[in-house]
């Protein structure tokens, strides 16, 4: 009998951060449900003891059932049956066991039968379910519409619709187009208003929708006539009850196989103005791939804690020239490396989204009551916090899972390009999380603005400021001359960008200095960890040697490069 939750001790660790006293109360107003439901918590540890269970019942069912389902899963995938996407026979056996637990929408307030948790509980949950099968964590995942839906959507809409994720309902969000990916504001899924039928009509196509076949969805759609850009664009919810829309194919994708990734024609389907017009992309998109983000990383750094696992688990085992390949320095070496990668990324996870949880919970409060003064001010911090950390926590979790998922495959070496071992599957499932929800150079461009307007180097001066164990000092000190190094990167590339009159030459070095800033940024957070907990040392260690050496290389090709060098790269 395998609990997820409990055989990883990293997992509570990052539970018990300081910030989360304060994260609960904001979340719990103070603990205002208690007494009106009985299973609202009146004080901190109470809230926290109920974290700490619900966590171990996910971690249970995702040892017992979630993982074991996979390989079949993967093997058998969904399929359609009568315009209808039908889950593999794993994938409904995992649905219903979590449903059946009560924890789908549980962050959800308890007014809409959700469990009223911070974000940082249910990101660890969505972290669990991916370790067990990253293909379900995208069905597990997008139960965050129901964030959208609490944020954005009248009384009515939250009451009709957020009830129904505590029984069960899938959710989708239906945004990409055949000629409308990346670039958004292309959408021309036309919406307009039925004045005899009372409400909105949506035809059109919608293309690499995961979960298409949702019971809820939220749909992006052009309704102002005559525009073709992101201001002509409003949200809708559509429920699947109406069955208008077509299920034209399931993709046949590389990984995730269990995730059902579709092709959706709408027509003449009803559905309901979520919000006001024109804000579509412009404010609630945003808002759902900034969860989307968080979603990913978690699943992310779910994946690479499998693929970890696998790794040391075979090098442990693998016997060659008389001795276990885990005692040979090549092997050892990754898995270290490995492990270091893993830790920095767990650790922005849960930073990322507890700032997102302040901000979200600041919001929440401010349709209740006008806040303070320093409460204004604690929400526009972390707002501005939570846009510049999702970006770089998508894209560096991401490209550092697709890394472990390599590394794991070349320890089992022959064996794991073979269907007998879990890391192939894993492998495959990995590759799609520097792809989706904006790839890895989408995340750049959303980071870059943290880079010039000095969000990243403010924050690195506040983490200097914080009291870490001795054995560290020499540590920090390498990291401010580290971020002195990395603010004079960026003073020269925005110096020549600003002599040429043009975004090349920072679009050019984007991704190097978004990369010093993460670097920098994660060995702080681990420093914060050992600091908290010495098990954490080595990977602070040698995460830092990586990345010291990385951002040398980085310095070094921004110094010596100038906006002529541009002309060797294009085409």
């Amino acid at each position: 009998m395998a609990n997820f939750y409990n055989d990883n001790k990293n997992l509570k660790f990052h539970l018990s951060h300081p910030l989360m006293k304060k994260i609960v109360a904001l979340k719990e107003n103070d603990y205002a449900d208690y007494g009106k439901y009985d299973y609202a918590p009146q004080d901190f540890e109470d809230a926290f003891d109920s974290y700490d269970k619900v966590l171990e019942i996910v971690g249970e069912i995702c040892g017992d059932i979630i993982d074991p389902n996979a390989e079949s899963v993967d093997q058998e995938g969904p399929q359609i049956v009568n315009n209808e996407v039908i889950y593999a026979r794993g994938t409904q056996e995992n649905h219903d066991a979590l449903t059946q637990a009560g924890v789908v929408g549980m962050s959800l307030p308890r007014k809409y039968d959700g469990l009223n948790f911070s974000m940082v509980p249910y990101v660890m949950a969505a972290e669990l379910v991916s370790r067990a099968d990253g293909g379900f964590a995208n069905i597990w995942g997008l139960q965050d519409c129901a964030e959208t839906i609490h944020e954005f959507a009248s009384e009515e809409q939250k009451m009709e619709y957020l009830p129904r994720f505590n029984k069960g309902a899938t959710a989708a969000m239906d945004l990409t187009e055949p000629d409308a990916g990346s670039d958004l504001q292309a959408v021309m899924l036309k919406a307009h208003y039925d004045e005899a039928k009372g409400t909105w009509i949506l035809n059109g196509v919608k293309r690499f929708i995961t979960n298409g076949d949702a019971d809820v969805a939220l749909v992006l759609a052009r309704s102002e006539d005559g525009t073709k850009d992101g201001r002509g664009l409003s949200m809708f919810v559509y429920d699947r009850k109406h069955m208008a829309v077509t299920v034209r194919r399931i993709e046949n994708k590389l990984g995730i196989k269990g995730s059902p990734t579709c092709e959706l024609v709408f027509k003449d389907a009803p559905a309901e103005l979520v919000g006001s017009r024109k804000m579509g992309l412009i404010k609630y998109v945003m808002s759902l791939m900034n969860g989307a983000r968080l979603g990913v990383g978690a699943q992310s750094v779910g994946i690479a804690e499998a693929a970890y696992r696998e790794a040391e688990s075979y090098a442990k085992e693998r016997a060659q020239f008389g001795s276990a390949i885990i005692k040979f320095p090549a092997v050892y070496e990754m898995l270290a490396n490995m492990k270091a990668k893993l830790d920095a990324s767990r650790s922005l996870l849960y930073e990322t989204t507890r700032f997102v949880d302040v901000y979200k919970c600041y919001t929440h409060l401010s349709e209740e009551r006008k806040l303070e003064k320093e409460e204004r001010n604690e929400m526009k911090k972390y707002s501005r916090l939570s846009d510049g950390f999702t970006p770089l926590l998508k894209g560096t979790t991401s490209e550092y899972c697709n890394q472990i998922a390599y590394d794991s495959l070349q320890i089992h070496g022959g064996s794991g390009y073979m269907k007998d071992y879990p890391i192939e599957r894993l492998y495959r499932d990995a590759r799609i999380t520097n792809i989706y929800e904006g790839t890895t150079q989408l995340q750049v461009v959303a980071a870059i603005r943290a880079v010039t307007t000095g969000a990243y180097l403010n924050q690195m001066r506040e983490y200097a400021q914080g009291d870490f164990i001795p054995e560290l000092e020499h540590i920090k000190k390498e990291l401010v001359v580290m971020t002195d190094q990395y603010e004079a990167a960026v003073k020269r590339v925005v110096e020549v960008k600003d002599a040429e009159e043009g975004n090349d030459f920072l679009d050019f070095h984007a991704r190097r200095l978004v990369e010093m800033a993460a670097n920098i940024i994660m060995t702080y957070l681990l420093m914060n960890d050992t600091t908290r907990d010495a098990s954490f040392r080595k990977s602070t260690e040698l995460f830092f040697k990586m990345a010291k050496a990385q951002n040398l290389e980085r310095a070094a090709v921004i110094e010596t490069s100038e906006a002529k060098d541009l002309d060797l790269y294009r085409y």
